[in-house]
């Protein structure tokens, strides 16, 4: 059983898409969280191994679309260690 670990990067909107983006060409990134201010998570998603490409332009739209309406967020990021 591989264990995950938690890491937490405070961003601004304009940058949401570019690092959501870094984080995915990683690849050892399990699962992301989009946080507001407040702490509510907006938006969250899985990456598992061999989503690439095609499956991921949806959600790479709907991450520019947030990063549009947003200001400060956190994004969460579960790795496999």
């Amino acid at each position: 059983m591989s264990k995950t670990f938690k890491e937490t990067f405070a961003v601004k909107g304009e940058e949401i898409l570019q690092k959501v983006k870094e984080l995915i060409e990683e690849g050892n990134v399990r699962k992301i969280s989009i946080h507001d201010k407040t702490g509510k998570e907006i938006m969250s998603f899985p990456l598992t191994i061999g989503v690439v490409g095609v499956l991921l332009a949806p959600v790479l739209a709907a991450v520019g679309a947030l990063a549009a309406l947003i200001g400060e967020c956190d994004i969460s990021v579960e790795r496999d260690a």
